[in-house]
């Protein structure tokens, strides 16, 4: 009966333990950001700063007057959670209004766009003839401002001239969607607005065209077609402290260093193993020699997708719900987003690259080496389960009020953890499944030194292609795609380094409770799996049964 009720709760979730003091706070929080997101939407304005913060503000403020000591166990998680959240939330409104702020200036025509704008909201019928001569006169001050710029100081960087072009982008679209509200809905203003809009919107284009090549001192392309935004030491150590990561830009590309030496060794010997000694680059262009034919790798896909599931069961591991292993599906990945992505991705739908007609030889070829099946041994089980869907599972089902604080480090850290966990438990059957997993092992250890040596200013994006190329032994065309995902993605900065990172945290923490003996395996996998996504050190306060400070700050070092 225990097992009925536990297997119950691992699917389904289980409300009354999961509704701690702040879970209202928090989801109260999430609808009323979510409306106000809806309402002010030129999130390039005064408006929307000043009216962010001060919502932040509010929220920390409340916060703030809990009774830290009389919340229980999971409260004092997600007060020290909530506190993180909104204090990260201060800090980028923060630098987002102060870079905001030194480009303001190009806004100067836009006072009676944004009051036009904050009419519509509640359908204010306007006095359209009045409308027409001011936009008549707004659209005469952007092409002065537009003319005037050659004479005017340029930008120091191409990011501050495209901030620039952004913020007129964004006065326009908002002004356009209010101007398309009032057209033809009232005579009055469609007769008299047509030709002061297009006057207009022609004008604000051109503007900001214009801003977006009006800059100096930078490189914006070192050749390889790529543009990215280093972000800079200040800010990098600021990103590490919210995911609560104890350590320097330095000291987390010198243990990915560490840890490539490591991957170096046992590609050496699985390449002895394969009969090539020491050139363990001949080892991996064998392995890559070795994909399917056109049109069949969906089907082994799906195998070794169901191979990962079976061997979890067997080992009784870890709790998959029965319905998490109904619902994965697959689909192919469009030749325009492999350039971006031309591996796995995957969640509930796990998403295949593979080689379309339209594509030239040399990519064919590339896309189906790079997607071989002794590399893709460790990436499918990364994807599906135990790794991306089963998280996704769960966090729909266990502590939904802690969605917003998800982060890379925990999500695409404990997929890589399992992949140190199989390799233990002698998942790869040969030296060739060696290779496939050591090869993407060097992959995520060459995102943290390029990634965070491109942010720090030390590296461009074509010395980060090289690196994979040289170092890792990736196609070019699969080197390229990753580091436009990088750089050029939605990706935040510190999502690259996430995935080595986040593994060897939760692989300490592992080390620490169940190598030790003070809990078992699955017990261990099952409730990381039921506190939904967090910084890995505030879920090793309830991993451990460590309580946690009312201002807990980074301080473990999991990597001593």
């Amino acid at each position: 009966m225990k097992k009925i009720v536990l297997s119950l709760l691992l699917a389904f979730g289980s409300l009354w333990a999961e509704a701690t003091e702040l879970v209202n706070l928090i989801t109260t929080y999430q609808a009323d950001r979510g409306a106000l997101s809806r309402l002010y939407t030129n999130r390039l304005s005064e408006e929307y700063f000043s009216r962010m913060i001060s919502f932040n503000q509010e929220y920390l403020k409340t916060l703030q007057a809990q009774d830290y000591e009389a919340l229980s166990e999971d409260g004092k998680i997600d007060y020290v959670l909530f506190w993180n959240y909104l204090d990260k939330q201060l800090a980028e409104l923060d630098l987002e209004q102060r870079d905001f702020r030194q480009i303001e200036s190009v806004l100067a025509f836009g006072k009676p766009l944004e009051e036009f704008v904050v009419a519509r909201r509640r359908a204010k019928q306007p006095d359209s003839q009045t409308l027409a001569a001011t936009w008549n006169q707004v659209a005469k001050a952007v092409d002065a401002q537009l003319k005037a710029l050659p004479t005017t100081t340029k930008y120091t960087s191409w990011q501050t001239a495209d901030l620039a072009a952004s913020a007129v982008e964004s006065l326009h679209r908002v002004t356009k969607e209010a101007y398309e509200y009032y057209y033809d809905y009232d005579p009055q203003f469609t007769w008299w607005m047509k030709e002061p809009w297009n006057k207009l919107d022609a004008s604000m284009k051109a503007y900001a065209k214009a801003l977006r090549d009006h800059f100096s001192n930078s490189v914006k392309d070192d050749g390889s077609g790529i543009i990215g935004k280093p972000i800079g030491r200040e800010a990098l150590e600021k990103q590490l402290g919210f995911e609560m990561i104890a350590y320097t830009p330095e000291q987390l590309i010198a243990e990915a260093e560490k840890q490539f030496a490591w991957c170096e060794k046992e590609m050496l010997k699985a390449s002895n193993e394969l009969g090539f000694g020491n050139d363990w680059k001949a080892a991996l262009e064998m392995v890559k020699d070795t994909y399917f034919p056109a049109g069949a790798w969906p089907e082994e896909v799906v195998r070794l997708g169901n191979e990962a599931i079976d061997l979890m069961e067997k080992n009784d591991w870890i709790t998959i719900p029965s319905l998490a292993k109904e619902t994965w599906r697959t689909i192919m990945i469009s030749p325009e987003r492999q350039r971006v992505s031309p591996f796995f991705l995957g969640g509930e739908v796990i998403q295949i690259a593979y080689p379309t007609s339209e594509m030239s030889h040399e990519d064919k070829m590339m896309s189906m080496r790079g997607n071989n099946p002794h590399f893709s041994r460790a990436t499918v089980q990364h994807e599906l389960i135990p790794g991306h869907h089963l998280q996704q599972f769960m966090n729909q089902r266990h502590m939904t009020h802690r969605r917003p604080f998800g982060t890379p480090f925990w999500t695409e850290g404990w997929a890589l953890y399992w992949e140190f966990v199989l390799w233990d438990r002698n998942f790869p059957r040969d030296a060739k499944d060696k290779v496939g997993m050591l090869f993407w092992r060097m992959h995520r250890c060459a995102r943290i030194i390029f990634s965070l040596n491109y942010h720090l200013g030390k590296m461009t994006p074509q010395q980060c292609i090289d690196l994979l190329v040289d170092k890792v032994g990736h196609e070019r065309a699969n080197a390229e795609a990753e580091v436009r995902r990088s750089f050029e993605g939605s990706y935040g900065p510190l999502y690259q380094i996430a995935y080595m990172i986040g593994a060897l945290e939760i692989y300490s923490l592992r080390k620490e409770m169940v190598e030790s003996g003070k809990m078992p395996e699955k017990e261990f996998h099952d409730l990381i799996m039921t506190q939904n996504a967090m910084p890995i050190e505030i879920l090793r306060a309830k991993v451990t049964g460590k309580p946690l400070d009312k201002n807990h700050k980074a301080s473990w070092k999991f990597l001593d």
